[in-house]
């Protein structure tokens, strides 16, 4: 099983949902997060005066997935959260030892 931790824009939530969605993926954890990147935040002006952001507001998915379909879904997320633009976000992929559903005892692939 593979944890895939998606950084995106937050405008291309509904898009990633829907793709994974389409795979079969059955949960997913949604987090607002702030960072940034090789676009080192960005420049706004309000009231006349600029300021810099040092940090853009970015969702953070958290997804496990069985290995089976890992590539496809990392694709999946590429595809609906890419724009092609500096600040489209990364996709880190880890390895998942065990999953257990506290409820029933499940665990491995059937716990997902």
């Amino acid at each position: 099983m593979k944890l895939l931790k998606c950084i995106i824009r937050p405008n291309a939530l509904e898009r990633v949902k829907e793709a994974l969605s389409e795979l079969g993926v059955m949960g997913m954890t949604v987090s607002e997060v702030k960072g940034f990147g090789r676009q080192k935040g960005h420049r706004e002006i309000y009231r006349g005066s600029e300021y810099n952001i040092d940090f853009t507001p970015k969702l953070q998915i958290d997804v496990v997935v069985a290995d089976s379909i890992a590539q496809r879904s990392i694709d999946a997320v590429k595809e609906a959260a890419g724009t092609g633009h500096i600040g489209d976000g990364k996709i880190f992929v880890l390895s998942v030892d065990e999953v257990v559903r506290i409820r029933t005892g499940e665990t491995g692939e059937s716990a997902i």
